[in-house]
């Protein structure tokens, strides 16, 4: 295929660790002159005096600003008026009610780990921060566990699994907030045995604001009809900051039973098998590559059905920049699960099946994973420690001041070998080495597979693995060389189809919980399928119904937001 040249960009040449942490280092010193995220450019003085009052409100004199104007991804940067810490749903509805009348442009941020600018834009006059309601409880009237929208998921997974010994099948990144994890159908590593987080989401607490603008607190449960059975399924996959703010879910699986807490939710895994291996990229040439791929599809593809031993086993390749020095395969499984040792072994087996390469311990931080020096031979370790281990320790991933670019797509099937040559001709290029690339490769199917299309907001039900592909950097002169690297790798992935994965039979469209704002501009989107189309297939058109139901003003929306109906 032909690639587009893109030039070394004069900061930077390898990205390093190293060279990484001195960048950083310096964007610190350079800050004392003009951080980053300055303070804006509005009088101080005039603003404060129009805070709302509170004890929570944050304006841009108080010490905190800084700091709250932007999340996880320092590409995106807010200069709102002042930032409102949320602490109770009576606390939502009252700062959601004074900006309301004071007709600010707000937007709501739990763990602050949005990809996109949904939650910092220049445009943004009020965010509503809820990150400090980590509350996690069992409500004996709901026979369900609460759990604020600003737990992160280590303590969500602590909490649960300490207290009562069960469990939310949802993501591997410790300090995501629950609020956007959830309601944009978040998952995990137990997601092919388990589902989705919002296959178990029994009911949520929202506050949102009617056609007169008058801010009011709602309770849906799965069980609602109507506008509010609405308002509930649009938060099993809706994505964040459509419809109001939530201020708590409430999880009990389907078909709990009896009426202990132990009953309600999945019970969590006592101990798994762990596996980590790292493929040296100077064994791996285009053959092997491919080969590589083709078998971890094949494997996918035959074993993509719920209720299988091999649906309680789940991994993530990374597909990293050969400038990181290897590829990484994780792989865990409930050591409970029938015939969990075999079904490990043969898992093995068959990825490498006919690839001539020596794997080594993954010595160090390998794509979204930490160093597993210790699991190249298969190890059982309890399930909390795995939890801990695999989502804490990474630097590319918690580092809090890296920028970011991030695009994602379902697979129904494997990669095709056009899909292939672009992944490999990417991936080995000499005039892009930056070590922190990656295309993530993420097990999907088995009982995520078991519930069909509409009874959750999230559509995506057939897939067998979906991928994230990611860069990361350090400077922000950067940006236009490394975004154009992860477009023009994405677009020529799927230049078949306009550029982007319009759902057929091999692609499945994008996720949600990983959102790009590239899908809803022309010139990136060629495809003459909507954004929506790619996020939300047919479950669009009652996403909009609630919206209109919920919030016919759209006073709550951002860049991907849900429409209001035509």
């Amino acid at each position: 295929m032909n690639t587009t040249t893109i030039e070394t960009p004069p900061s930077k040449g390898r990205v390093g660790r190293r060279s990484f942490l001195l960048g950083s280092a310096g964007a610190a010193a350079a800050g004392a002159m003009m951080p980053f995220n300055a303070a804006p450019s509005f009088a101080d003085a005039s603003v404060s005096s129009a805070l709302p009052s509170g004890g929570g409100v944050i304006g841009p004199k108080d010490p905190r600003y800084l700091d709250l104007r932007t999340g996880n991804n320092v590409r995106f940067v807010a200069k709102p008026d002042y930032v409102h810490m949320i602490n109770s749903a009576k606390d939502a509805k009252k700062a959601v009610q004074s900006a309301v009348d004071a007709g600010k442009k707000v937007s709501v941020r739990s763990g602050g780990h949005c990809f996109a600018d949904f939650v910092c834009n220049s445009d943004i006059e009020v965010i509503l921060d809820v990150s400090t309601m980590v509350g996690v409880s069992y409500d004996e009237k709901k026979r369900a566990f609460a759990v604020e929208p600003g737990a992160r998921l280590s303590n969500v997974y602590e909490q649960l699994f300490k207290r009562w010994g069960v469990t939310i099948p949802g993501g591997i990144c410790y300090s995501v907030g629950a609020g956007g994890h959830i309601v944009g159908g978040g998952y995990g590593l137990l997601s092919r045995a388990h589902g989705l987080v919002v296959d178990h989401l029994y009911a949520v607490e929202v506050v949102t604001v009617d056609a007169d603008g008058k801010a009011s607190i709602q309770v849906a449960t799965r069980g609602s009809r109507g506008a509010l059975g609405d308002l509930w399924w649009a938060h099993t996959g809706g994505g964040g900051g459509n419809f109001g703010v939530v201020t708590k879910y409430w999880f009990r699986s389907p078909h709990a039973k009896g009426s202990e807490p132990a009953g309600q939710l999945i019970e969590a895994p006592s101990r798994v098998l762990v596996n980590a291996l790292a493929f040296p990229w100077d064994q791996v040439d285009e053959t092997k590559f491919r080969k590589l791929m083709d078998n971890w599809g094949a494997w996918h593809e035959e074993f993509k059905d719920p209720g299988t031993p091999e649906s309680h086993l789940s991994s993530l390749f990374n597909l990293n920049h050969k400038a990181h020095g290897s590829l990484g395969m994780f792989t865990q499984i409930d050591a409970d699960a029938p015939d969990a040792t075999g079904v490990l072994e043969r898992f093995i087996a068959r990825i490498t099946d006919g690839v001539d390469i020596e794997t080594s311990a993954m010595t160090k931080p390998n794509g979204e994973l930490p160093a597993l020096p210790d699991f190249h031979q298969t190890r059982e370790i309890s399930w909390m420690q795995a939890t801990r281990m695999v989502g804490t320790d990474n630097p590319t991933i918690t580092n809090p001041t890296s920028r970011g670019a991030h695009k994602s797509a379902y697979f129904k099937k494997r990669f095709t070998d056009a899909q292939l040559d672009v992944m490999w001709e990417q991936m080995t290029r000499e005039d892009f080495t930056n070590p922190d690339t990656m295309m993530v490769v993420f097990s999907f199917g088995g009982a995520v597979n078991a519930v069909k299309k509409d009874v959750t907001a999230n559509v995506q039900r057939d897939s067998i693995f979906k991928i994230c592909l990611q860069t990361f950097w350090p400077d922000k002169a950067d940006h236009d060389f490394y975004l154009g690297w992860a477009r023009e790798t994405f677009e020529a992935m799927f230049a078949s189809s306009g550029g982007v994965p319009v759902p057929d039979g091999q692609v499945d469209g994008c996720y949600i919980n990983y959102p790009d704002t590239d899908m809803a501009d022309p010139k990136r989107n060629r495809s003459g399928v909507a954004w929506s189309e790619l996020y939300y297939q047919g479950n669009y058109p009652r996403l909009q119904r609630a919206k209109k139901s919920w919030d016919p003003t759209n006073f709550f929306t951002h860049s991907l937001g849900v429409e209001l109906p035509a």
